[in-house]
């Protein structure tokens, strides 16, 4: 009986093995590679995101500090201007207190007789009444200035009628013109704190 013998294989047949390993490995690290650069990518786009995100935040925050510190300065500056207002309004409170002082001094000093004025004690009147004056003066106060025959003017004026007037009464015809100056008037800037009392024609 005779024995079968095997072949040896040929080496092409060895060479189609290894081909096809090195195939099969190539594609394993093709497919690990290309998952490697989904993940790369995905990771990329987490970060981006999250990136933005940070941003988004800090930009927020970034806006309202801004808005705090907006706010910070206004309340300085209402805070500011409250002040002066509160400062404003206590002066011309005083000043309100002073000015019928400064009236009675002058009803006494427009009357003292030529051949008193002289005296020491007409001097101090004096004196202490040009110290009111400069009181008021260096807090801003100004006096309206008002002469007889002006015309009317209710901002500046407070009118008194003329009881002497007889064509007034009767016929109501009034000039509307200063005829007189009881007391003086005095604003403060444009703000008028005290109308001039005046008789109208």
């Amino acid at each position: 009986m005779s024995k079968e013998h095997k072949k040896p294989q040929s080496n092409s047949a060895d060479y189609r093995n290894l081909t096809g390993q090195e195939n099969i490995k190539k594609k394993s690290e093709k497919e690990i590679e290309d998952a490697e650069a989904v993940e790369e990518n995905i990771s990329l786009d987490e970060a981006m995101d999250e990136f933005a995100e940070i941003k988004k935040k800090a930009n927020e925050n970034l806006e309202g500090w801004q808005r705090c510190q907006a706010d910070f300065e206004n309340y300085k500056k209402r805070s500011a201007d409250s002040q002066k207002d509160l400062i404003k309004y206590a002066t011309q409170s005083i000043i309100l207190e002073i000015l019928p002082v400064i009236d009675n001094f002058h009803a006494s000093t427009d009357h003292i007789p030529e051949d008193q004025k002289e005296n020491s004690w007409v001097t101090g009147i004096m004196y202490i009444q040009k110290q009111l004056e400069n009181i008021v003066t260096e807090n801003g106060v100004e006096e309206i200035e008002v002469k007889i025959g002006d015309s009317f003017d209710p901002v500046y004026h407070e009118a008194i009628e003329d009881h002497e007037c007889v064509d007034c009464k009767v016929d109501h015809k009034y000039k509307n013109k200063v005829k007189k100056v009881l007391t003086k008037g005095y604003k403060i800037g444009e703000k008028v704190i005290r109308a001039a009392r005046v008789v109208v024609e």
